[in-house]
């Protein structure tokens, strides 16, 4: 089987279950195909993009039509005594932690020069890539020796008056003027290696998505404590007082993540050079 027709069957398998199929040994044709090598810059942008797709789809689907619907989100979600959900900063947030768990060498975060947290305040060489993102617009890619870990960041932007109006309001707020598009931070992403192969690209994808998953079911045991919990199974918070069951609600960011996540794969595979934005250091490569 040739590189064209290896990317074909991935496509293909993956279409049936993107974040099944890592685990099986390959087929002794395919084994060169599957040791090519990407940059993992390339690898970096394609779990963004799934972060992205999947964080809208908890914001617009979960927090605000499930606002109208009569659920609530709060910072405090975890208290035993209030009947809330994470907000979007907060799903990403305990993504991050079920990342952590995982064996696949992945951390993200999500930082800031004015955090509410001064724990999540970026400094030394992330800040200063930090100013970059935030001049240009554009992603950026360095090597922090100190962790051993390559690293890209990702603009956090406010696309909502509500995440304008939080951060604002807050009362550990270091800035209250923040105004709707601004860059209020950015999504890293650490790894060790600066390049994989497409077994840890999938590998690295499928880690996410059981993060995400894991995230999702977290929010849903909390849910099954509410004096009058809503119906959880098929139906969705634009219905009403419902909520998509775990395996309905990562059905969804299957679908919306999956062909783009394939095709990054497949691109990466056809033409392994670096990614034409932001900027790469040499060091530790």
């Amino acid at each position: 089987m040739n590189r064209r027709g290896f990317i074909l069957a991935a496509l293909a398998l993956a279409c049936l279950g993107i974040y099944l199929f890592v685990s099986a040994p390959l087929p002794l044709e395919e084994e060169q195909a599957a040791s090519a090598s990407i940059p993992v810059e390339r690898l970096l942008v394609a779990l963004e993009a799934e972060n992205d797709a999947v964080r809208a789809l908890w914001t617009r689907e979960i927090v605000d039509a499930g606002g109208k619907a009569g659920l609530k989100f709060d910072e405090h979600w975890r208290d035993a005594d209030l009947e809330a959900g994470p907000l979007p900063a907060l799903f990403l947030r305990e993504t991050a932690r079920r990342l952590e768990r995982d064996p696949v060498p992945l951390s993200l975060f999500l930082g800031s020069d004015y955090p509410i947290n001064d724990a999540n305040r970026f400094d030394g060489l992330q800040l200063e890539r930090f100013h970059a993102l935030r001049r240009t617009g554009e992603p950026q890619f360095f090597y922090l020796p100190d962790i051993a870990r390559h690293a890209g960041i990702f603009a956090d932007i406010a696309v909502a008056e509500a995440c304008v109006d939080c951060h604002n309001q807050h009362e550990q707020t270091p800035k209250n003027d923040w105004r709707l598009n601004d860059v209020m931070g950015a999504t890293t992403w650490l790894y060790p290696a600066g390049q994989v192969t497409p077994r840890e690209f999938m590998r690295a994808v499928t880690a996410l998505h059981q993060a995400f998953e894991d995230a999702y079911r977290a929010y849903i045991d909390k849910v099954t404590t509410f004096a009058e919990p809503p119906a959880v199974g098929e139906r969705w918070p634009r219905d009403g007082y419902f909520l998509p069951a775990p395996e309905v609600f990562m059905a969804e960011a299957l679908r919306r993540t999956a062909p783009a996540t394939l095709a990054a794969l497949a691109q990466a595979m056809e033409d392994p050079g670096p990614v034409p934005v932001g900027n790469a250091d040499d060091a530790g490569r």
